[in-house]
C-alpha cells in the first residue's frame, strides 16, 4: 500500500511539473476545463428551463420571457422564489461571494469552492423562479470556478492560473451561445481585462472545446432571426453612432437605478433575508402587465424582433424590464445583466428605428439591423467586451456587414459610458463595495505586495528626550542616515536626520526629539505598494517608519526602495501577462 501511494504521489508531483512548465500539457487542461465548464453550462441551463416549465406552465421548448400568458396564480413562485432564496441567504449569513472579475483582478483567479457554489446556486435559484436576471453569471461563475480548483490543484502560477479561469468562463459563455469567439472574447475583455499573445491557445481552445460538445448534445446555438443582408452605408453608421451614445446612456441610467433600489432596500428597516420575497412580491403586477419582464429575455428578443411593434409597446416593454430587474437584483435575487442588457438593448435598437421612421426624408434604418446594433451597443454599456458583443452579432446573425457598423456602434458606447461613468456592471457592484478596480486586469499583486514585507527590521531607534548630545555620541556621522524616535511609552514620535542632529546650529542640550520630522506620517504593515507610493508622494518624504496599530515602530521603507521593488513586481507582472516568464 505504501508503495502504491508513493508512485501515486510521485505521479501526481510529474503531472504537476508537466502543467508548470510544459505549454501542450497546459493546453490539454484548458481543453479538459472547456469541456467541463461547457457541460455545466449545458446541465445549469436545462435546469433551470426545466423549473419554470414546470413552475409557470410553459410549454415544451418555449420561453418564459416569450408566454404569451401566464395563468396568475402561477405567479405565486416568483414570491415563493423569493422566500426560499431568503431562507438560503439567511442559512449563509456570509461576506459577499467573490465572482470571477474580482477572483482575477485581486486574488490571482483563486475562487474558494464555496463562493462558486454560492454564486451558481443562488443565481440558478433566482432564474428558475422567474425573476428578470440572466444565468450567465452562473455559467461563467461555474466554468471559472471549475478551471480555479483544478489550477491550484495542480499548483499552476499566478499568471496560468488566471488565464485558466478565464478560459474556463469563457467556455461556459460560449456553450451557453454556441459561440466560441464570443466567449473568448467575453474571457479577454471582461475576466482578464487584457489581451495577449500567451493567452490565445488555451482560452480559444477552451471555447471551442465547449461549443463543440454543446453542438454534439444538440444544442442549437442561440441564433437571431434576421431579415437578411442589408446595404450599409454612411448614413448608417452616423444613425448607428447616435443610437451607440443612446444606449450608452441608458445603460448608465440602468446600472445606477439598480444601485439607488439596493440602496434603497438596505437602508429601509427590511431584514435582508426577507427582502428578496418583499422583491417578488412586487414583480408580480409587472409580470401580469408583460412576461416579458421576467426572466433573462432569450425568447422575448426574438419574439420582439418578429413581431409588429408600435412605439408605445415597446416603451413600456422597456420601462418594464428596467423595472423587473432593478427591482430583482436590488431586492436580493442573485444574477447578471448580460442577457437583460442584450434584450433591453435589441428593445431600443427597434424603437429608434421605428421613431426615425416617423421622420419624413431621414434616411430608413432595417428593422432587424437596429435591433442587433442596440442589442451589442447598450451590452456593451452594462457588461463591457465591444469586439465580445460584435462577434456575439456576427455569430448570431452571420452577417458581417452589420457586424461592421455593430462594432463601430459598440466602441462609441463603451467610449461614452467609460469616459462618464468609469465602470461596467461588475465593477459597479464592487465599487460600491469599497473597491476601486475598473477592470480584471491584475491588480492583486499591488495588495500583495505590502510594506511587512518590504521594510527592513533593523531600525536604529532613541528615545525623543534625550539630548543631542546623547544622539550624537550614540550614532556618530556615517554611521546611519537617519534615526527614528520613541516617546516616553516606546511609541512612535517621527525621524530624524543624523547629518540634521550633528549640524553645528543645534545645541548639544537640546532634545532631539526637536528635530523631528513627519510625526503624523506613518505606514501600516498591511498597507499595498500602491498606498505606500501615495504616502510618500504625499508628504515629500525619503523614508518612512512602519507602525503597528498600537504604535511600536516595526520597521523602515525607504522611498527609493519601494519604487524600486515596484518596478520589479510590474515587470514580472508583465513578463506573466506576455508569456515570458
Amino acid at each position: 500500500m505504501s508503495s502504491n501511494l508513493y508512485r501515486a504521489v510521485r505521479a501526481t508531483n510529474w503531472l504537476r511539473r508537466q502543467m508548470r512548465t510544459n505549454s501542450l500539457w497546459f493546453l490539454a487542461l484548458s481543453m479538459l476545463v472547456g469541456i467541463g465548464a461547457g457541460a455545466g453550462a449545458i446541465a445549469l441551463g436545462q435546469l433551470a428551463r426545466g423549473t419554470q416549465r414546470l413552475l409557470f406552465g410553459l410549454a415544451q421548448g418555449e420561453h418564459l420571457s416569450a408566454a404569451s400568458q401566464i395563468e396568475p396564480w402561477r405567479l405565486v413562485a416568483l414570491p415563493a422564489g423569493g422566500a426560499l432564496l431568503g431562507l438560503v441567504l439567511w442559512f449563509l449569513r456570509r461576506r459577499k461571494a467573490v465572482d470571477i472579475v474580482e477572483a482575477n483582478a485581486l486574488h490571482g483567479g483563486r475562487i474558494p469552492a464555496r463562493d462558486t457554489a454560492t454564486v451558481v446556486g443562488t443565481t440558478l435559484l433566482s432564474n428558475s423562479f422567474g425573476a428578470s436576471v440572466g444565468l450567465e453569471a452562473a455559467y461563467a461563475q461555474a466554468g471559472g470556478g471549475l478551471a480555479s480548483l483544478l489550477g491550484q490543484k495542480v499548483k499552476l502560477r499566478r499568471g496560468d492560473l488566471r488565464t485558466l479561469m478565464a478560459a474556463g468562463a469563457g467556455a461556459a459563455v460560449s456553450a451557453a451561445f454556441g459561440a466560441p469567439l464570443t466567449g473568448a472574447f467575453y474571457a479577454f475583455e471582461v475576466v482578464l481585462g487584457a489581451y495577449s499573445p500567451a493567452m490565445v491557445a488555451p482560452v480559444m481552445l477552451a471555447a471551442l472545446a465547449a461549443a463543440v460538445l454543446a453542438r454534439g448534445l444538440g444544442m442549437t446555438p442561440y441564433v437571431i432571426a434576421a431579415g437578411g443582408m442589408h446595404p450599409i452605408g454612411t448614413a448608417d453608421y452616423i444613425l448607428y453612432g447616435v443610437l451607440g451614445v443612446l444606449c450608452a446612456g441608458l445603460g448608465i441610467v440602468l446600472m445606477r437605478l439598480v444601485s439607488l433600489v439596493e440602496h434603497a432596500v438596505h437602508r429601509s428597516k427590511l431584514p435582508m433575508h426577507w427582502a428578496p420575497l418583499v422583491g417578488g412580491l412586487l414583480l408580480v403586477p409587472l409580470a401580469m402587465i408583460s412576461p416579458q419582464a421576467l426572466s433573462g429575455g432569450h425568447g422575448a428578443l426574438n419574439l420582439n424582433l418578429m413581431a409588429e411593434v408600435t412605439i408605445a409597446g415597446l416603451a413600456l416593454t422597456i420601462l418594464l424590464k428596467m423595472l423587473a430587474s432593478a427591482i430583482s437584483l436590488g431586492f436580493g435575487f442573485r444574477g447578471g445583466l448580460f442577457f437583460a442588457s442584450l434584450f433591453l438593448g435589441s428593445l431600443v435598437g427597434r424603437l429608434y428605428q421605428v421613431m426615425l421612421a416617423q421622420v419624413p426624408g431621414l434616411h430608413v434604418l432595417a428593422p432587424d439591423d437596429a435591433t442587433v446594433v442596440g442589442m451589442a451597443a447598450l451590452a456593451v454599456a452594462v457588461v463591457g467586451g465591444p469586439m465580445t458583443m460584435s462577434l456575439l452579432v456576427l455569430e448570431v446573425t452571420h452577417d458581417f456587414s452589420i457586424t461592421g457598423v455593430a462594432l463601430a456602434a459598440t466602441l462609441i458606447a463603451s467610449t461614452v459610458a467609460r469616459s462618464t461613468f468609469g465602470y461596467n456592471f461588475s465593477t459597479w457592484r464592487l465599487h460600491l463595495r469599497g473597491e476601486t478596480l475598473r477592470s480584471g486586469r491584475d491588480v492583486g499583486w499591488m495588495r500583495a505586495l505590502t510594506a511587512v514585507q518590504m521594510m527592513r527590521r533593523d531600525v536604529p531607534q532613541i528615545p525623543a528626550y534625550s539630548s543631542v548630545s546623547a544622539f550624537r555620541e550614540r550614532f556618530p556621522l556615517g554611521s546611519t542616515t537617519r534615526v527614528v524616535l520613541l516617546d516616553v511609552k516606546g511609541r512612535y514620535a517621527g525621524i530624524v536626520e543624523t547629518a540634521a542632529a550633528w549640524s553645528p546650529e543645534v545645541e548639544p542640550v537640546a532634545e532631539i526629539g526637536s528635530l523631528a520630522r513627519l510625526p503624523q506620517a506613518k505606514l501600516s504593515p498591511e498597507m499595498g505598494i500602491g498606498e505606500v507610493l501615495e504616502m510618500f508622494d504625499s508628504v515629500a518624504a525619503d523614508d518612512l517608519a512602519v507602525v503597528d496599530r498600537e504604535g511600536n515602530v516595526i520597521g523602515l521603507i525607504t522611498e527609493r526602495h519601494a519604487r524600486r521593488r515596484y518596478a520589479e513586481e510590474l515587470e514580472r507582472s508583465q513578463r506573466e501577462l506576455y508569456g515570458e516568464a
